[in-house]
């Protein structure tokens, strides 16, 4: 009997001290947790959409004669302002077709010169009965052809005097140029491949696209039809994040809306335009583009540290009126610094608990004391 008592004690005892903390907590020793309230602010409602930079203008450009590179003047990436000379090709050849063109004006017009003699000779001849009619009017016709002739020399003057110019290769407008293509004496032209392309920087625009869901909920932000979007005081500002995660600074405007929902993708295709001061939109770079609302409007926020997630989604826990800790399931929106929108699931004022979320469970008492309050000494 001894040694069974031996025995069944200590195991008694065991019990006791594993059913323990569960009883404290239980039966009248509430764990101090920090609370804080969910608590309401008026925000400006913002969307998000992937985008794509587009460049307004870009260009390959061409030679437009033929002929031997003669200099290429600038380096691969430079940026270039509008009319600055990239490339000049060998004028020799255009030049001499440029003097011969002047020499078949000059010939034309001596040409002209004489068929104006003559047909005031014919006329004279023709008054005093000298010569008949057809004299005169044969000296007629040639005066025409000889003018007609003078036109065509001007003309192929101005068309030599163009090929003359297009040996020197300007850049159409302001940006910066690519890799360039080409080398020094080579044979460049029309059917060539392009000398560089060019591409303007500033200002750049954004495409994207919106669902029909997305264009309403737009629409209704903004207060507008969907016409007005891209009219000054309609139209929302356009923000950028890049793809290192930072948000561009400067805001852009709507400036283009299509006509048609796509039926392939059920997608409506809008233009953003933005300054780019900082060149940090490039053409083709993705980003993700933020719309905002015009006019803010009240939303419930939760502290991120409060935030829990299991299987089901994201919850908190609630302190009650009657200090029991409630688990609570929310739908959240976006964040808004320390701060996450609730969209479904909680009331403005309800006390989440935000430190000693390890030591309490969902139906437990507790005591709770607002965060960052002296009386606050306990931790996670």
């Amino acid at each position: 009997m001894f040694s069974r008592s031996r025995i069944v004690l200590p195991s008694l005892l065991a019990l006791g001290l594993l059913a323990g903390p569960g009883v404290a907590q239980d039966e009248g020793t509430p764990v101090k947790v920090a609370v804080s309230a969910i608590y309401s602010e008026d925000l400006i409602d913002e969307a998000s959409f992937i985008g794509r930079g587009e460049a307004i203008d870009k260009v390959d450009i061409v030679a437009r004669v033929s002929g031997y590179l003669q200099e290429s003047l600038v380096a691969d990436g430079a940026p270039v302002k509008q009319g600055d000379l990239l490339f000049r090709i060998e004028p020799d050849a255009y030049e001499a077709t440029l003097a011969s063109r002047k020499a078949d004006l000059a010939r034309t017009e001596a040409n002209l010169d004489l068929a104006r003699i003559e047909l005031e000779r014919k006329s004279e001849l023709v008054k005093r009965q000298a010569s008949p009619q057809s004299e005169e009017d044969i000296a007629l016709a040639n005066e025409k052809i000889a003018e007609a002739d003078v036109q065509a020399a001007k003309a192929a003057i101005q068309s030599a005097e163009l090929d003359l110019s297009y040996t020197q290769v300007t850049a159409p407008f302001d940006g910066r140029i690519g890799v360039v293509g080409t080398s020094v004496g080579d044979l460049v032209g029309p059917s060539t491949a392009p000398l560089v392309t060019l591409v303007r920087e500033r200002p750049i625009q954004v495409a994207f696209s919106l669902t029909e869901r997305q264009i309403l909920r737009v629409l209704e932000s903004a207060d507008a039809e969907l016409h007005e979007l891209s009219e000054p005081g309609k139209t929302p500002d356009v923000f950028l994040t890049l793809p290192d995660g930072s948000r561009m600074e400067e805001a852009g405007k709507v400036v283009f809306i299509d006509n048609r929902i796509d039926t392939a993708t059920g997608t409506m295709a809008l233009r953003a335009e933005f300054a780019n001061e900082r060149r940090l939109i490039a053409d083709g770079s993705f980003v993700d583009v933020n719309i905002q609302s015009m006019e803010p409007s009240t939303k419930l926020l939760v502290p991120q540290a409060a935030l829990q997630r299991d299987q089901r989604g994201d919850f908190v826990l609630i302190v009650t009126s009657d200090q029991r800790v409630e688990q609570r399931y929310l739908t959240l929106g976006r964040q808004h610094e320390t701060a996450m929108v609730v969209t479904d699931g909680a009331r403005e004022g309800e006390m989440v608990i935000v430190e000693g979320l390890q030591r309490v469970r969902p139906g437990a008492i507790v005591e709770s004391v607002a965060a960052g309050t002296p009386s606050d000494a306990s931790g996670n």
